[in-house]
């Protein structure tokens, strides 16, 4: 098994060998052919998320040890079962769910593994994408990608979840009540996407980038702001006729939560995806005066990665653009996404 690693945080990543794992019990080993590249692997890669504030989150708090392949937005070819997997069989391409849970608590039972407090995430935990191979602990982690682009598929076990689950937090809404999307990268985008899918007709894109704000208006949003506008919670409001019921803010720093919160009519949403770590303070008198919630949205369920494949499947759901990265020009494409110049998602292959 090769992969390209973190071995030191916040140094380049490095190819190396490692055994190829023997799967065990219902695991399953898929060798990867495709693997999006995320920007929270851009925060694996640096060592640490910030939490805002000055604090931070390091690796190691979250029981990492280097080296380890990032990845997790994983299209792989089933290679080996072990002895009890069934239900897929050698030569099957799966789109491969990477918040592995432990398969014990409450939360795991109920098949949300996505909020288990023991995850063994793929890219984090396990070994990710940007390795020649990956295990799943069992065959319910992978979900046939039937006919859709495994390009695209790929991005469904990050991307597509993840924005399924932020639109579903601010439903119900009339098709016609505009939700501003904040941050049109490739989660704005796949947002998009998603609430057309979903048939919904008024969405409002923010961002500074006018590269991004042209893609946003091409996949369909109905209007777009400016982020470096003077006043970008003012230019929310005229784009989308006043106040809104509902703001996803894919970035989250400072300055895009305060503008998109106060954005917020009466009985407002405003859900946090981004980890772009900013703070903002919140009168919580005003809060409840005025009926607004708050809420984090973490990525999404087995079942979620299900239903995101059928909306694709039928055609509902359209592909997001993706660039095709070779896998020993991992380095490259991390720069890239670092540096806000990727349209849509970049796929690893080969």
């Amino acid at each position: 098994m090769k992969a390209w690693a973190v071995v030191e945080a916040g140094k380049p990543l490095e190819p190396i060998d490692l055994p190829t794992p023997e799967p065990m019990g219902t695991e399953v080993l898929l060798e990867v052919t495709h693997c999006g590249v995320c920007h929270s692997d851009l925060h694996f890669w640096h060592g640490y998320y910030d939490l805002g504030g000055g604090n931070k989150l390091k690796l190691s708090d979250r029981g990492v040890t280097l080296p380890r392949a990032p990845g997790h937005e994983i299209v792989g070819r089933v290679v080996r079962l072990g002895p009890y997997a069934t239900g897929v069989s050698v030569g099957d391409l799966r789109v491969v769910y990477p918040w592995i849970g432990c398969g014990k608590c409450q939360r795991c039972r109920d098949g949300e593994d996505n909020m288990c407090t023991e995850q063994q995430t793929l890219g984090v935990i396990r070994h990710g994408g940007f390795g020649s191979h990956v295990v799943a602990p069992h065959p319910r982690y992978l979900v046939d990608p039937g006919t859709v682009d495994p390009a695209v598929a790929a991005t469904y076990a990050c991307s597509g979840i993840t924005v399924y689950g932020a639109v579903r937090k601010v439903m119900p809404l009339a098709p016609d009540d505009p939700v501003v999307l904040i941050g049109a990268g490739g989660l704005g985008l796949s947002a998009i996407a998603m609430l057309k899918a979903l048939g919904h007709r008024a969405i409002v894109s923010v961002d500074i980038g006018a590269d991004k704000r042209q893609a946003a208006l091409d996949s369909g949003a109905t209007a777009v702001v400016d982020g470096k506008a003077d006043n970008v919670t003012q230019a929310i409001g005229a784009a989308a006729g006043g106040q809104v019921k509902a703001v996803i803010d894919f970035v989250n720093n400072d300055a895009t939560a305060r503008a998109g919160f106060d954005a917020l009519a009466k009985g407002g949403k405003f859900v946090a995806v981004g980890i772009g770590g900013g703070m903002i303070t919140l009168s919580l008198s005003g809060m409840v005066f005025r009926g607004l919630s708050v809420a984090g949205s973490l990525t999404g369920s087995p079942q979620d990665l299900r239903e995101v494949m059928a909306l694709a499947e039928s055609g509902r759901l359209a592909p997001l653009p993706v660039t095709r990265v070779p896998k020993d020009e991992a380095n490259a494409a991390l720069a890239r996404l670092e540096d806000g110049t990727v349209t849509g998602r970049l796929v690893l292959v080969g």
